[in-house]
């Protein structure tokens, strides 16, 4: 039970960030930021955010700049949630390097 619970709110949540990451990321020519996935502890108040990165040389940076605007970006998530969630869990941002990984498994299957 508890389980299905923590997929619903990471469902609610990636929603939710993606679609304040597509706002965002329209006012920034030539870069592309994507929730690919989320994971919400047991007690729901801790969630990592896997964030996906084009073009991937400005991941890192980005992260950094999306993890020192947590709270700003929390309390914009908290407006857009605040009749579906009683507690707004704490984002912890990380960057999500797996298509970086299969292109380059892709590159060495080529040779």
């Amino acid at each position: 039970m508890n389980d299905t619970r923590q997929q619903k709110i990471a469902r609610l949540i990636q929603k939710e960030l993606s679609e304040m990451f597509l706002v965002q990321t329209k006012l920034t020519k030539g870069m592309l930021v994507t929730v690919s996935g989320v994971r919400v502890s047991s007690d729901m108040m801790n969630a990592n955010v896997y964030l996906s990165v084009f073009p991937s040389a400005n991941g890192a940076d980005v992260v950094k700049n999306v993890n020192d605007n947590v709270k700003a970006l929390r309390f914009d998530f908290a407006q857009r949630v605040r009749f579906q969630l009683r507690v707004i869990p704490e984002f912890r941002f990380h960057l999500d390097d797996s298509m970086d990984y299969m292109e380059h498994i892709d590159e060495l299957l080529k040779k």
